[in-house]
């Protein structure tokens, strides 16, 4: 079985991650449980910042290295929060005061306003100078409701309203929400290109 570090320390994603690629023969651990701290995230895009997580994690523990990076994007206020959604307000993961702030930016905004898409990027490094990563990305459309709801997931997903399921984020059983989400969508796309790589 091969073991994979996992650079984040975030249990959301980690639970995530492991429901999806249960199918696959490997170990999933955070970094968090090795010992590593954070990488300092320097890149201009979500690619980049997957990429020297990943790199990061691989470098200190020697093993193969899964990384994302992810974010939520709301076109009226011109992306943001994009590169900083998880510490938009300030201190990294802290949701409600992050929640805060963007129900407060969003305040007056009506209809297609309020449109978003959480965007997420997946990175797969073998190791540290792996020439060849893999990279899966996946976006999940919705608009940004004006006050919570629900109480499961993590981050924006009490305010991040579904459409097709009429639901929030918040709200979807983690079975619908793995299928539908940014991170769901992308991992599937990386399991694929996992198990491509085996059989080649």
């Amino acid at each position: 079985m091969m073991r994979l570090v996992l650079a984040t320390g975030n249990r959301g994603k980690l639970a995530e991650m492991r429901e999806v690629l249960a199918d696959l023969d490997c170990d999933l651990v955070a970094q968090s449980d090795l010992g590593v701290v954070d990488a300092e995230e320097t890149g201009f895009t979500f690619v980049e910042n997957a990429l020297i997580k990943a790199r990061h994690a691989c470098h200190t523990t020697g093993l193969p290295a899964l990384a994302d990076d992810s974010g939520l994007i709301v076109p009226a206020l011109n992306g943001a929060p994009g590169l900083i959604t998880a510490h938009y307000a300030g201190v990294h993961g802290d949701a409600p005061r992050n929640i805060a702030r963007l129900l407060a930016e969003m305040q007056g905004f009506e209809g297609m306003q309020r449109r978003a898409t959480f965007y997420c990027v997946i990175v797969f490094l073998r190791h540290a100078m792996d020439p060849e990563p893999l990279i899966a990305e996946g976006r999940w459309s919705g608009t940004i409701l004006t006050a919570p709801r629900g109480t499961g997931g993590f981050g924006y997903d009490p305010v991040f309203f579904d459409p097709l399921a009429q639901q929030s984020a918040a709200e979807l059983p983690a079975s619908i929400k793995n299928a539908r989400s940014h991170r769901g969508l992308a991992l599937v796309s990386l399991k694929q290109q996992l198990l491509h790589r085996k059989e080649t």
